[in-house]
């Protein structure tokens, strides 16, 4: 750390330019600093590197000094930096900035010692005053649920398929299904958190995961047909016949490509992701079940999770149960926006047999003093029953090995999933970016003894539109090393009934 002595400056015009220009610091604010004659201490710049130590030494300004400090150093890097965030300073103070910093900045900072006692003329104790001490707390220690190998590996197939499609960004998430615990959360582009002053775009600081709500497209297909198996209305074998475009409230909605498919079932809906299939099972289950399910699998509240930045997403859209239309688009995830965690989340309680989970980021608390506290699994409340979620466990592993999501398929095990190419709404006004898409794709293996849920989010991807090209590789990639990393054995495949 540099600081100032201002009594002890003699030219304070020369110094601030010249220390200003080494710590690359407003020199009217040096100024300011240097402006209290009587002054003896101002903190000029935290986290100093020896190469400007050195250069300010060699000038030998009076009143300029240093001083070691204890900082924060992350040893993995741009390693899940956006859920960990930063400790940033705001001038005077360490402060916890983003992520799991800035949520648990309390618990995590301690609170500092004093001493009080008087001091005579010369700046010298009185000992035989008496003397008040406050003695130091240390902060509590987090030990984060995230498994850094899979974080790492995660990462690295993430950046590779943002880079091969030339993303804008893209998010992942790995969570068990089973306990809500995440094992990997990221975002790239991401940022060096020792460095965080040089990264050229702010935005990179945010947590795409929690803080980025979207319209998720036909992913949310899946949530819908999980409804109507629930509420009993439909089941995998239900059919409907295709009329490839439906009219409502002044508004035409078709298939992708304007296909028309006929007849098909309700898992050959999922396969070939079929729009007005989708509509037709949120029908079966009406609008005001349909808007209460959405409730319940968790769409419209914030999950809760330990990392600031976190949003609710919107399903407002569909309080009004009379407008049909938008249930009919949120029935393929158009006009409702949900953040990817809430997507996991949600796939997560059809994985585990119709249980919503709180998600977890924090595995255990290390108190001042050496007790540990156990972060334990925290059941929010049943969504679908046991049934209900494994029947549409089959059809997701229908998906993957007859339908649009068979890139996303791990050969031996298992494998379910859904893919999701979504428009982008404007950010002003109505309607769709032009040209503009985002592919995801989540899913869950093995489909009869669920172990981990991921999800791939790829947004803006050129020259390739669909996520079955985009999202659906990466998702394959990261469950082929979820199961060999944990060393799941290889499960016998079954025939589809």
């Amino acid at each position: 750390m540099a600081y100032a002595v201002p009594r002890e400056i003699r030219d304070k015009e020369k110094t601030a330019t010249d220390i200003s220009l080494i710590l690359g610091l407003e020199k009217n604010m040096l100024l300011d600093k240097f402006s209290d004659a009587d002054d003896v201490f101002e903190i000029l710049k935290h986290k100093v590197s020896e190469e400007e130590m050195k250069k300010i030494k060699e000038l030998d300004y009076p009143g300029i000094k240093f001083s070691p400090e204890v900082f924060r150093y992350y040893p993995g890097g741009e390693i899940a930096a956006q859920t960990v965030g930063f400790v940033g300073s705001d001038g005077e103070n360490f402060v916890g900035r983003y992520g799991i910093e800035s949520f648990w900045e309390d618990s995590l900072k301690g609170k500092n010692g004093s001493v009080a006692q008087e001091k005579d003329a010369g700046g010298r104790w009185i000992s035989v005053t008496d003397r008040k001490v406050e003695p130091a707390e240390n902060g509590i220690n987090l030990v984060l649920s995230i498994n850094y190998p899979v974080q790492y590996e995660v990462e690295k197939i993430l950046r590779n398929a943002v880079e091969k499609y030339k993303a804008d960004n893209g998010t992942a998430i790995v969570m068990e299904p089973k306990t809500g615990k995440i094992l990997a959360l990221t975002n790239i582009p991401g940022f060096n958190p020792n460095e965080y002053s040089k990264a050229e775009d702010i935005s990179t600081f945010i947590n795409s995961a929690i803080s980025n709500p979207y319209e998720c497209g036909s992913v949310f297909k899946t949530i819908t047909m999980a409804m109507g198996i629930d509420d009993g209305k439909i089941n995998p074998d239900t059919t409907f016949v295709d009329p490839g475009e439906i009219n409502e409230g002044g508004f035409s909605i078709t298939n992708a490509q304007d296909k028309k498919y006929g007849k098909k079932t309700m898992t050959e809906v999922l396969e070939e992701s079929i729009n007005t299939g989708a509509i037709f099972a949120e029908k079966q289950v009406g609008n005001k079940k349909f808007g209460e399910y959405a409730e319940r699998f968790g769409f419209g509240s914030k999950t809760g999770i330990e990392i600031t930045g976190e949003l609710a997403g919107s399903i407002k859209n569909l309080r009004n149960v009379n407008r049909n239309v938008e249930f009919y688009t949120a029935s393929f995830g158009q006009g409702i926006t949900v953040t990817p965690l809430q997507l996991i989340n949600a796939y997560s309680a059809i994985a585990n047999g119709g249980k919503l989970m709180k998600p977890q980021i924090v595995d255990r608390i290390i108190y001042p003093g050496g007790k540990t506290e156990e972060i334990q699994p925290m059941e929010i409340r049943r969504v679908i029953s046991e049934e209900s979620s494994r029947q549409i466990g089959k059809m997701l592993r229908s998906v993957i090995v007859k339908g649009h999501g068979k890139r996303a398929n791990v050969p031996g095990y298992l494998v379910g999933g859904k893919t999701g190419t979504a428009q982008v709404a404007k950010a002003e006004g109505r309607g769709y970016e032009e040209g503009l898409t985002m592919g995801s794709f989540v899913g869950y293996a093995p489909i009869d003894d669920p172990q981990f849920a991921v999800l791939v989010k790829v947004y803006n991807p050129k020259e390739v539109q669909w996520a079955e090209s985009t999202a659906a590789p990466a998702f394959g990639e990261i469950m082929k090393f979820l199961l060999e990393y944990y060393k799941v054995k290889p499960t016998e495949e079954y025939e589809l009934k």
